[in-house]
Parts: C-alpha cells; sequence; structure tokens
C-alpha cells in the first residue's frame, strides 16, 4: 500500500535530478510573493480603488448598484432570480417567507452552450428567454400567474445609471459577443421576453458579487464584503455616497449607503505592482482581450489551469532539462485545456508516489509521467494555487483599509474557494502578514467564510429591497416603475 503524504505535501525530493531541481527553485522564485510585496500591492489597491470611485475614474470601475438598504431578514415574497455565469444559466424561483432569514427556493440550471459565448447578441438573449418560459411551463403548467419580479444576476461589467439598467462595459470569462457592450442589456433581455409574452418584470440587475454580499449579510450581521473567488474575482461592499464624488452631481445624502460593485478584476492593468511571470504575460497577450483584466488572470480560475499548462509546454522544449522526454505531448498543447480543478486534483493527491496525479496525466492528456516530473508538477500546482490565494487577499486587505475595517465577516462564493484545496487557509494566512496582526491573536479578526447563494437567493432579496424602497418614495437609481408587481417585500 502506497504511503500517505504529510499534510506538507511533498515526499523526500532525493529522487529529482538536479536539472529539475533548479526548474522547480526557479518557479519557487517566480511565483512566490512574500510580504513586502503583498504590503505593496494592497496599498496601491487602496489607491486604485479610491480613483475608480473619483469623477475621473480609473483602471477599477467601482460601479455604483443602486442596492441602498441591508436586508432585515424579514422581506416576503416571491421571486425569479436569474443566474447568468461562466459556465451556466440558472433559474430559480424564491419564496421568502413570514420567517426571519429564511428562504425556500426551486431552480434549474441549464449549460451554456459554447458557441453562444462568440456568437450574436440575439442568440444570447433568445436562448435566455427560451431557458425562462421553459421553467414557468415546467413548475407552472397552465397556471394563470401574476407578474413576478425577477432579479437578473448578470456577472460582468456593467455601467448602471439605474438598478434596471445596465450598459455593459466588457465582457469577460471568455464571452465575446458582438453587439452587447456598449448597450443596455435589459432592453435586449427585455426585449427577448416580450415576444413571448411571459408574466415577469425585471425589478433588479445585480452583479453575483453584490448578490454574495446581500444573501449574507441577510443571515450575518458581521458581513461587510463580498467576494467572488471562481472563473472570473471580483468584490463588493458598502460605501457611502459622501465618499463617491463620481456621484455628487446627483445630491444623494453622505451617508446614504451605496454597494459597490468593484470589478477588480481590472486591477492593475497598467502592471506596476502585480509580479507578472513570463507565463502571466503570455496569458495575456493570447487572450481575447490583451491589456485588460490584470488581476484576474492571475487569480482566477479560469487562467490557474493554463499558467500550469503554459509552465510544462515551456519545461519540455527546454534544452536546459529532461521533461516528458519521449512523451506525446499533442493534448497538453492545446490551450485551456485544463483547468483550475486539474491543479485541485493534484494537490488533493494524497500518496508519497502521487499515483492518482500519475493517473490524472495518463486520462487527461496520455502523458506518463515519472515521479521526479510527478513532484515537478505536485510542486507547481501549490506555487500557481498558493499565488492566486495570497494575491487575492491584498484585495480584501485592501477594502478592509480603505473603511477602516478591524473585524468583519467576508462572504466568500466561488468554484476556486469552495473546491480549490487550502485556498481559504493560505488567504487567511497573507491577510495576517498584510495587516501585521499579531502572532497570538486568535481567531482573525477578519475572516473569510463561504457565502450564501448569492446570485439565486441574493438577487431575490434585491429584487425585495428595491421593491420596498419604491413603495416608501425612494426612487433614486430606478429607472422604470410601471408594471412592477404589488407583492409583499
Amino acid at each position: 500500500m502506497a504511503a500517505v503524504l504529510e499534510s506538507n505535501g511533498l515526499g523526500s525530493m532525493n529522487d529529482v535530478p538536479g536539472d529539475l531541481l533548479g526548474e522547480i527553485k526557479r518557479l519557487e522564485e517566480m511565483f512566490t510573493v512574500e510580504q513586502p510585496k503583498l504590503k505593496e500591492i494592497t496599498n496601491h489597491f487602496v489607491d486604485e480603488l479610491a480613483k475608480g470611485l473619483s469623477v475621473k475614474g480609473g483602471s477599477i470601475p467601482m460601479n455604483p448598484t443602486w442596492v441602498m438598504t441591508r436586508p432585515t431578514g424579514y422581506e416576503t415574497g416571491t421571486f425569479l432570480a436569474l443566474d447568468m455565469g461562466g459556465t451556466n444559466l440558472r433559474v430559480c424561483e424564491i419564496i421568502l417567507p413570514e420567517a426571519k432569514g429564511e428562504f425556500e427556493i426551486i431552480q434549474s440550471k441549464y449549460r451554456m452552450p459554447e458557441e453562444l459565448k462568440t456568437g450574436k447578441a440575439e442568440e444570447l438573449w433568445e436562448y435566455v428567454a427560451d431557458c425562462l418560459q421553459q421553467f414557468i411551463e415546467y413548475h407552472h403548467d397552465e397556471e394563470k400567474m401574476d407578474t413576478l419580479p425577477l432579479g437578473f444576476t448578470f456577472s460582468y461589467p456593467a455601467t448602471q445609471n439605474y438598478i434596471d439598467h445596465g450598459i455593459l462595459q466588457r465582457w469577460t470569462k471568455g464571452f465575446d459577443i458582438e453587439g452587447v457592450e456598449g448597450h443596455d442589456v435589459v432592453e435586449q433581455f427585455e426585449a427577448a421576453l416580450a415576444t413571448r409574452g411571459l408574466p415577469i418584470k425585471l425589478t433588479a440587475l445585480i452583479n453575483d458579487t453584490t448578490g454574495t454580499l446581500v444573501a449574507s449579510a441577510y443571515t450575518d450581521d458581521a458581513m461587510r464584503i463580498g467576494c467572488i473567488f471562481g472563473t472570473g474575482c471580483n468584490a463588493a461592499y458598502v460605501e457611502n455616497c459622501g465618499s463617491i464624488p463620481k456621484l455628487a452631481d446627483m445630491k444623494l445624502p453622505a451617508d446614504m449607503p451605496m454597494a459597490i460593485n468593484c470589478e477588480w478584476g481590472a486591477f492593475d492593468n497598467e502592471h506596476k505592482v502585480l509580479p507578472l511571470t513570463p507565463y502571466d504575460i503570455i496569458i495575456d497577450k493570447e487572450s481575447p482581450r490583451p491589456g485588460q483584466q490584470a488581476f484576474e488572470k492571475m487569480v482566477a480560475g479560469l487562467y490557474l489551469g493554463e499558467l500550469f499548462r503554459l509552465v510544462l509546454v515551456d519545461l519540455h522544449h527546454n534544452k536546459e532539462c529532461i521533461f516528458f522526454h519521449g512523451q506525446d505531448i499533442s493534448k497538453l498543447e492545446k490551450a485551456y485545456t485544463l483547468d483550475s480543478s486539474f491543479l485541485s486534483l493534484i494537490e488533493e493527491d494524497p500518496f508519497e508516489n502521487l499515483s492518482e496525479t500519475h493517473d490524472l496525466f495518463i486520462h487527461k492528456l496520455g502523458i506518463t509521467a515519472k515521479k521526479p516530473e510527478l513532484e515537478l508538477c505536485r510542486r507547481l500546482a501549490e506555487l500557481i494555487g498558493t499565488r492566486a490565494a495570497r494575491l487575492s487577499s491584498c484585495g480584501v486587505a485592501a477594502i478592509c483599509k480603505k473603511k477602516n475595517y478591524e473585524s468583519c465577516h467576508v462572504g466568500a462564493d466561488g468554484s476556486v474557494f469552495n473546491k480549490y484545496p487550502h485556498f481559504k487557509q493560505r488567504g487567511a494566512v497573507a491577510l495576517r502578514e498584510i495587516l501585521d496582526w499579531p502572532k497570538d491573536l486568535k481567531p482573525d479578526p477578519i475572516d473569510i467564510r463561504a457565502a450564501e447563494d448569492g446570485s439565486g437567493v441574493g438577487a431575490a432579496i434585491i429584487a425585495a429591497l428595491t421593491m420596498k424602497r419604491i413603495k416608501e418614495g425612494n426612487l433614486a437609481g430606478v429607472r422604470n416603475t410601471e408594471g412592477l408587481p404589488s407583492g409583499k417585500t
């Protein structure tokens, strides 16, 4: 029986040849982000957050969301939520009952066809409307229905002058659909709904990160920040309107709260502080949008597997070392053939001889790797995963510094946070280094924990909060109140 690895990961490196040991050392130097660099990145991040709120703006969009109240837990009613993420389309029906902080949910998932991601706008919205129609027909067949308010989770950078309106700034997560950037996605979406006569009224267009913040705050009074660490990366928090110079002409009360969707994947597009490796530069250059989403390309799940793949291909072609010698690497040479789940499986391999990793390479890539090669792959996965977690914590620390939060909860969601081994622990270690907490300070004052369902439940709660404030006469950031359902909120 194979021996089980200790918790520190690798077994002995005694059997790794000198050329590969040299490469491992080179990769360690390249991908390790030390404490001083973390602090430098965080300080620059604080400045960039403020710049994004200014009239002139900056790389980080810092989009006002027009979510202007915290949930109480007593919101009630029946709502639809539509979640358009990077991989799936999810339709939910959410009932908020009388009981505080409770909810009931029915949901269906629909795969986003790959060809839609680079197709035309009409095709996208027709598909979305088809999915909604299928959902309603399946769950409410032949029922006479009142109009249902819908919270639409649209997880891409959008300029929102109103909560029921959003102009797409740019596609992310591998999408590049023509005819949507620079246009109001709500108008396009509602046009597709209208042709089907569906009993739906879009009440709020939200980002999944804002939903994560609100859904988590619904059940946790200490929640101050919502984050996504998944296919993409982002954060949302609540700012005071008096600290948002670009909204000054609206003359909103200075102490009025406003949730901000940071869109921090665009942090450091100027490449001033992020520690780019040659492989990061290749990813940027060969991406659909070179020069954009610099931070996202170093921490998001979409890119971690590609970073790993680029390093392995480079090592194979490196004359200075022998790596995958005599192996057919044609599958490995296909861009984006690996995602972050591949790295997760490597890091989760519990065996000293890395037998599960060995089998993974055979089944996924047709490569029979030797033990020293597997040792390097394991170390590389650790380095890429650790760097992503540590850089992610710079963003969390920056918001905490900007808002003077000395203790709070941070709600995090996304496949990388939920499924990538040690991501949370590595991020916590980095927060401790950045914020100089005493070693004996326990528990961590700023705690990043699993969030509630932001894109489903969060969207429904935001729809409820929006209807509630409209009824109270607060119409700031609401474009169209016609046809709104009169259900309880």
